[in-house]
């Protein structure tokens, strides 16, 4: 095993859409796991739009990083070596570790791995956080309906794919945005979804929405905020379901803009509007991995992972986020299999 650990740092606070200059890679020792920890080699490392609030001295549902702290988030990874009962050297987990070559991770707070369900990646996508957000966003909070319309944005995301797919397991009519024609034609021709609009080529997306939704939305599904939410907005049906997952389109404003007013179209529909933060629903993420595992393992749910070579350049995955790189679940790879 190599003395030498790679980490990424916070070099600096971003200020509007975050650039290289804010990561800096250090060279430490290996850690050394204390009673119940595990020695963890990374396998992939996940990069994630909510990390970008992260970098910012204000308070979130997520600690801020300090300039100067190691990145962190979900990993896959190898057991190098093990103070803890429940996990031995060899088996692969997933949990939360540091932008690193090797972390400690606590034996706790880590899920074993299982290869013959999908490759390890997709418990970084599918598999892991974006999946359950999809699962418990749509399901408890869309409580979709047999032929209801639902609409996505950030459908070709790691989290809007999977919403799709399990509104079409509902019965419903599918409609997504996303930003290409390739990552259109996936979400139609792959996954299942009636309708998809690219809405870099789109000028009007009312008039879209009346072709890829002409009986309205009961269901939206809000990835992204901006023009396509305010769109989505006015052709809310009676009593529709927005889940407000994420909001990349405002994640680099240094000012909250101001849109369109919308609220007073809720009134006559009688829309319900609820934010969604998947931790409120740990308690059940036993429930949502049984299910999402069955359904990857039969073929049921497709997955799709980006995969960005190299621990060194996990920050340009981390950027591509913004610029639309990824299909699916963007992971970097930094270790492979001996």
């Amino acid at each position: 095993m190599t003395e030498i650990n790679r980490e990424w740092l916070l070099a600096q606070r971003p200020t509007g859409e975050p650039d290289l200059d804010c990561f800096e890679l250090r060279e430490t020792d290996v850690p050394a796991p204390a009673p119940g920890e595990l020695l963890v080699r990374t396998r992939f490392l996940s990069v994630d739009p909510y990390m970008r609030g992260r970098m910012r001295d204000a308070e979130s549902y997520a600690e801020p990083w300090a300039v100067g702290d190691p990145l962190r988030g979900g990993v896959v990874g190898e057991v190098i070596e093990s103070e803890s009962d429940a996990y031995a050297a060899g088996d692969l987990v997933t949990g939360e570790g540091r932008w690193a070559d090797y972390a400690t991770l606590d034996a706790d707070d880590v899920a074993p791995v299982d290869p013959s369900v999908a490759d390890p990646e997709a418990y970084l996508g599918v598999l892991g956080m974006p999946g359950r957000t999809a699962y418990f966003g749509l399901l408890e909070i869309g409580e979709p309906k047999p032929a209801d319309t639902v609409v996505v944005s950030g459908a070709a995301g790691a989290v809007g794919s999977v919403v799709g797919q399990i509104a079409k397991r509902a019965g419903c009519r599918v409609v997504g945005f996303a930003g290409s024609d390739e990552k259109t034609a996936w979400l139609t021709d792959e996954l299942g979804f009636d309708a998809a609009i690219n809405y870099r080529t789109t000028d009007d997306y009312r008039a879209a929405l009346d072709e890829a939704a002409p009986d309205g939305v009961d269901v939206y599904y809000d990835n992204v905020g901006g023009p396509i939410t305010d769109a989505v907005f006015t052709r809310l049906n009676l009593d529709a379901r927005v889940a407000v997952c994420g909001q990349i389109a405002h994640y680099n404003d240094e000012e909250t803009p101001t849109g369109p007013r919308k609220l007073p179209g809720l009134i006559p529909t009688r829309a319900r509007v609820e934010g969604l933060l998947v931790s409120d629903f740990a308690s059940r993420f036993g429930e949502a991995s049984e299910r999402l595992g069955r359904w990857v393992a039969s073929g049921e749910l497709e997955h799709r992972e980006t995969v960005v070579e190299g621990l060194e350049n996990a920050p340009d995955a981390f950027l591509g986020l913004f610029a639309g790189d990824n299909i699916g679940k963007q992971v970097v790879r930094v270790s492979t299999a001996e």
